[in-house]
């Protein structure tokens, strides 16, 4: 596994990727390049929206190519564990404009 930016210390652990179009897609780490490309294991999409709770679109194995990411992070595996994501309304993110 190449080093990729700061992903060394994320690997086997629950992380969030904000996309370039707004996906939020969270998933176990289980490898990177030096591209950023990512493979995530156990990977859901959580869709959102103002009228009716987070959806969470099961996604398995996938794949993200480095350069459409946006963000990515360390969840709180405790603390998102207590979410009630069907009571939760958020605006969908808008996409990142370059």
């Amino acid at each position: 596994m190449s080093s990729g930016p700061g992903l060394e210390s994320l690997v086997d652990q629950t992380i969030s990727v904000i996309t370039n179009d707004g996906r939020n897609i969270v998933g176990i780490l289980k490898g990177f390049d030096q591209a950023t490309n990512i493979i995530l294991d156990e990977s859901h999409e959580r869709v959102y929206s103002t009228k009716e709770g987070v959806q969470q679109l099961v996604l398995g194995l996938y794949i993200i190519r480095g350069d459409n990411i946006s963000v990515i992070g360390e969840l709180d595996e405790e603390l998102d564990s207590n979410l009630d994501l069907s009571k939760l309304r958020a605006h969908p993110l808008k996409p990142v404009i370059h």
